[in-house]
């Protein structure tokens, strides 16, 4: 079973809906969420661990389909993404300024590999998940 970080990957994710055509800096957010977590009082463990996960899990959101190069003519530049339907729905789920998101996590925690395509889609094609 495949556990992710899912508030690093909620970072992410949320760095590229609020993306403005600047390039995408996973190592740079991920030291951004270790900061936040430990102003917050969470420990954040190692750092340069956390760096690399998050690049990681850029590479792994672009290759199963929940972020995508941002086209040209909206200002992409190949280092720069979008979110893809299947994007903007895990971020749904996932969103913890959403009231209620432990029972998605819950859900996505269960599965084998939450963030492959056919399981996901199969998941965020229930209602009752949310």
């Amino acid at each position: 079973m495949t556990t992710y970080n899912w508030a690093l990957i909620e970072r992410l994710l949320h760095e590229v809906q609020n993306n403005d055509g600047v390039a995408f800096a996973p190592r740079a957010y991920a030291e951004e969420h270790a900061a936040a977590q430990a102003a917050a009082g969470q420990p954040i463990g190692n750092l340069d661990e956390l760096k690399k996960l998050a690049a990681d899990y850029e590479a792994l959101l672009f290759k199963n389909g929940f972020i995508e190069s941002r086209p040209e003519e909206e200002g992409g530049n190949g280092e720069n993404f979008v979110l893809t339907a299947r994007g903007a729905s895990l971020l749904s789920l996932i969103d913890s300024s959403i009231p209620g998101n432990d029972h998605p996590l819950q859900v996505l925690n269960q599965q084998s590999d939450a963030l492959d395509p056919v399981i996901f889609d199969a998941l965020a094609a229930k209602v009752q998940i949310a």
